[in-house]
């Protein structure tokens, strides 16, 4: 389906037509799963959650939101990287909690973010530094959200954020190097 055909369907989502719905997940389940084998192979070896279980979860809780103003795919997709990051940090949580008394681990940041997610642990301590990022700087954080979490690209993220390529690049060099001060 056609990224036009996907956003026609989003905005009819937005103004309640509840068919949009039924249409809606073949059209973007394929993209959904991608990403989500995709943020997996980041986690950890004994991970429980498997990808078709992240994106049911992930679809399941951007469908129930009836506030959303669907503006195009882009918005869709970036939208739906927020969900499962929050669904794979509750996993992570939990997962640490059962652990009983484990200590947080420090992550390695390098130039490469994308691998930064290997260990145990790591996870919450990036969400932990993104939530801090939140408060000096949100749009800063949206981006690494959208790019680390959602896989998008820079020229989807520009687009979701309403900034241009070179402000999208910029801000990402920036908020790498604050992360990896963070994390280090």
């Amino acid at each position: 389906m056609s990224e036009k055909n996907v956003t026609e369907l989003l905005i009819d989502l937005s103004n309640g037509n509840a068919g949009a719905v039924e249409l809606l997940l073949p059209a973007v389940y394929g993209e959904l799963r991608r990403l989500a084998a995709s943020y997996l192979r980041h986690e950890r070896v004994d991970h429980t959650l498997q990808p078709t279980a992240l994106v049911h979860e992930a679809y399941l809780k951007l469908i129930d939101q009836t506030r959303t103003n669907w503006q195009n795919r882009a918005h869709f997709f970036g939208v739906a990287a927020g969900a499962m990051r929050r669904i794979l940090i509750d996993h992570a949580r939990l997962h640490k909690a059962e652990k009983r008394g484990a200590d947080y681990q420090k992550i390695q940041l390098d130039t490469n973010i994308d691998k930064v997610v290997e260990l145990r642990g790591e996870l919450v301590a990036l969400d932990e530094a993104l939530k801090e990022l939140e408060k000096l700087a949100p749009e800063q954080a949206r981006l690494v959200e959208l790019r680390f979490f959602g896989g998008l690209t820079f020229e989807e993220t520009a687009e979701v954020l309403g900034v241009s390529l070179r402000t999208a690049k910029r801000h990402w060099r920036l908020v790498r190097a604050w992360l990896y001060g963070k994390l280090k």
